[in-house]
């Protein structure tokens, strides 16, 4: 039987931290939070007005999300009795190691330990803990109330059934959660998104296409090919009626020879300056909320649109 889960503790209220809070109250759990951040109760109202603005169904009923989420002082507190705890706290080692021991000392022994590291190997969070069997990465695609994946990622001593709990976990609330097999330096979304990027900050550098320009290249191109169907699939299609095979065997050779001279891009002054002077000036008249609000409609309409289309082709 899938274990029902009914209360949060989320430590660290970041942006993560904040979009999982409000996303795992409007769930209808009990949200603890808790951040050495002074404005923590005003950030966090901010964060469920987003969603809620985000989501028709939620649009009355932003008070009601807000009476979910207590905000407490101390990491004992927040732990205390909870079902799972999602750790957002800073990408460094120590503090984190130091976070999990205090954690699995105070939370039920029961309860699901997360952490939504980017960076950080699981093992190597664990690697002070008294019962690492308890901790896995439930690493969040941003923001985490929009975009359903949450990658899990097992350490050397995570058991199978924290990796199960952990997916029905993420289920029960919305996202769309896959195991990776192993650990990995970035996981795998990032590891993608930072290739990717490498190439765009390159043919920018080179003066390609301007930074305007290849954002409108990839939303009109592979931005939208790769939301309805991932790279194999839109590949094995490439391929016609033959599929992948046909693709590898006739359009492969070309693309390899391609993978032998892949351009390394400097960060240094002169790159920078020309990447944030461009981005700057095509949004700098609109302020952060204004440009992530647009974007996370954006977003849910292609989800919620690509969804559909599925479900209609199933019937």
């Amino acid at each position: 039987m899938t274990e029902v889960q009914r209360s949060v503790a989320v430590i660290g209220a970041g942006t993560i931290g904040l979009s999982w809070a409000a996303l795992f109250a409007a769930h209808g759990l009990s949200v603890r939070v808790q951040d050495p951040r002074a404005d923590v109760g005003p950030e966090v109202e901010r964060a469920v007005r987003h969603l809620a603005a985000l989501q028709p169904q939620l649009a009355g009923d932003a008070e009601r999300v807000l009476a979910a989420i207590e905000v407490v002082d101390d990491v004992e507190a927040a732990v205390a009795g909870v079902d799972v705890v999602q750790e957002n706290a800073p990408e460094r080692l120590q503090l984190k190691q130091e976070l999990f021991a205090r954690i699995e000392t105070a939370a039920p022994e029961q309860a699901l330990i997360a952490s939504s590291t980017s960076a950080l190997m699981p093992s190597d969070l664990a690697r002070e803990m008294r019962t690492p069997e308890r901790l896995v990465v439930g690493h969040p695609f941003n923001p985490p109330e929009v975009l359903p994946l949450v990658e899990i990622v097992p350490g050397e001593r995570t058991s199978p059934d924290t990796v199960q709990r952990a997916v029905d976990f993420y289920r029960s609330v919305g996202k769309k959660p896959v195991v990776l097999h192993k650990e990995l330096n970035g996981f795998v979304a990032n590891r993608l998104q930072s290739t990717l990027f490498r190439e765009c900050v390159w043919l920018v550098s080179q003066g390609v296409v301007s930074a305007a320009e290849l954002d409108e290249i990839v939303t009109e191109s592979i931005g939208v090919r790769w939301a309805t169907a991932g790279p194999f699939e839109s590949f094995h299609l490439g391929g016609g009626p033959g599929g992948m095979r046909h693709f590898l065997e006739h359009l492969g050779p070309g693309m390899a020879r391609r993978w032998k001279k892949v351009e390394q891009p400097e960060l240094d002054d002169a790159t920078v300056e020309l990447i944030s002077s461009q981005v700057e000036s095509r949004f700098g008249d609109r302020g952060y909320e204004r440009l992530t609000e647009a974007r996370d409609r954006a977003q849910l309409a292609v989800i919620e649109a690509r969804d559909a289309a599925r479900a209609e082709e199933e019937r």
